[in-house]
């Protein structure tokens, strides 16, 4: 059954993005002049940019504190494209790349997801645009590899939160567009743009000087490695996970005081006087999912976590178990290192002559290319790759599938067939059945 199965972190991304849909979206009460827009929709529209910095900032986080050594020597694609729960048929052509690339891809990662979030909230918006398009890029990279089911899509769903409606739709006005090309520019403009090449270039810097980029000419490749220690980095993240804290808050601020203006700028007293209300109601919401959100983001760090004001984790403890807000932290440690991890079922009739039961989408038959899932998510192909990681007892749910198989059951038996694949034990249900444990490797 599905309850039996246990969730993901892709689940607790739905779910919050679903409660949060709720305050960007709500029912309206009472419709006037426009329903596609009110004053405060740039404040509950700000929790789903918060909701994305979250998602990515930890996914970097976690791959450095959790010391896994694929990670920290940059090798961690290496293993990752055929290790993964359901690769894609591109996945093969991205492990064959050569290993200097892989490790590139793993710089690359860390700079998407460490340094890049934090211009989500950067006053200038083409820092924002670059932010976004760095994101989409890494998600459709991972679509392209990997079937990650609606993970990837709903991420760039929650990207376009950095976009305006001037970029969506072209539709700035002519005085804004005339302006920017005004000669000589404005001192605004040469300001801004000079704070973000100075960003790109600490960027990078950054990326040089941390990862130690070189050119090997001899070799004709570009050489990384990582060069800060765990300690260094742990001590760096315990000096900006509070400050980050501050930033978002400044970020959140910024858009209650513009949305009370825009409800005040509202004609006729009757009208200011809901949209101000409104206004009230949902900035209370807002500041209540941030504070409790701050209770699972913190915990990257410890010492900050512990600076929290307890009364957040009291108000975290009351709604945990709705997951109106999650931690996040994906591929904290790469698996696969000695081959990937695959359990093989078998059944038989009499004990001696043994058919491979094969699986709609997991890796089995070695003739079969892997295929393209997303955005559909096989709950039993998916969980049967965690299975294959650990002791059988870490799946109790695995029992009680060969229970069923052994039974045949049908709506069971439903899950192994499909798309002209049948299965070997439809006209009876096999007496025995094995399960084996092998390796699997890309050609």
């Amino acid at each position: 059954r599905a309850s039996e199965i246990p969730s993901h972190p892709r689940d607790s991304l739905l779910l919050e993005t679903g409660f949060l849909a709720v305050l960007v979206a709500p029912m309206h009460l009472l419709k006037w002049k426009s329903t596609s827009w009110r004053p405060h929709d740039g404040v509950t529209f700000w929790l789903v940019r918060w909701l994305l910095f979250r998602l990515m900032f930890s996914s970097g986080v976690v791959k450095l504190t959790s010391r896994c050594p694929t990670w920290w020597g940059l090798t961690a694609l290496t293993y990752h494209y055929q290790s993964q729960c359901i690769p894609t048929p591109v996945a093969w052509f991205a492990h064959q790349l050569p290993s200097w690339f892989q490790k590139l891809s793993v710089v690359a990662t860390y700079i998407i997801e460490v340094p890049i979030p934090i211009l989500f909230f950067a006053p200038i918006r083409r820092l924002r645009l670059f932010a976004f398009y760095c994101q989409v890029l890494l998600q459709l990279l991972i679509i392209l590899t990997g079937n990650y089911n609606f993970f990837n899509i709903l991420t760039i769903t929650l990207a376009f939160s950095l976009l305006d409606q001037e970029h969506l739709g072209g539709s700035g006005s002519p005085s804004k567009k005339k302006q920017s090309n005004a000669w000589p520019p404005s001192f605004f403009s040469l300001f801004s743009t000079l704070l973000e090449l100075t960003t790109y270039g600490f960027l990078i810097y950054w990326t040089t000087q941390y990862f130690g980029l070189e050119i090997n000419w001899e070799k004709k490749l570009l050489d990384s490695k990582v060069a800060f220690t765990y300690h260094e980095f742990t001590t760096w993240l315990g000096t900006v996970t509070l400050p980050l804290v501050g930033l978002g808050f400044l970020s959140l601020s910024w858009e209650i005081l513009l949305a009370l203006y825009r409800s005040l700028s509202v004609p006729g007293c009757c009208w200011k006087l809901w949209a101000t209300l409104q206004w009230g109601i949902f900035t209370c919401a807002t500041l209540g999912i941030f504070a409790i959100s701050l209770v699972p983001f913190t915990s990257l760090d410890a010492r900050s976590s512990g600076q929290l004001w307890p009364g957040l984790r009291q108000l975290f403890g009351a709604v945990e178990r709705l997951q109106v807000v999650s931690s996040y932290g994906l591929f904290r440690r790469m698996t696969g290192l000695g081959g990937r991890p695959e359990v093989v079922l078998e059944g038989s009739l009499d004990g001696h002559s043994w058919t491979e039961i094969e699986f709609l989408y997991k890796p089995g038959n070695l003739s079969r290319a892997p295929p393209v899932v997303a955005p559909h998510q096989p709950r039993l192909d998916w969980q049967m790759w965690f299975a294959a990681l650990d002791h059988h007892s870490s799946s109790p749910w695995f029992t009680s599938f060969v229970h069923r198989l052994l039974q045949g059951q049908e709506d069971v038996v439903a899950l192994l067939e499909g798309g002209g694949s049948q299965y070997p034990f439809r006209a009876r249900p096999p007496r025995y059945l094995r399960a084996q444990l092998y390796r699997y490797y890309f050609t």
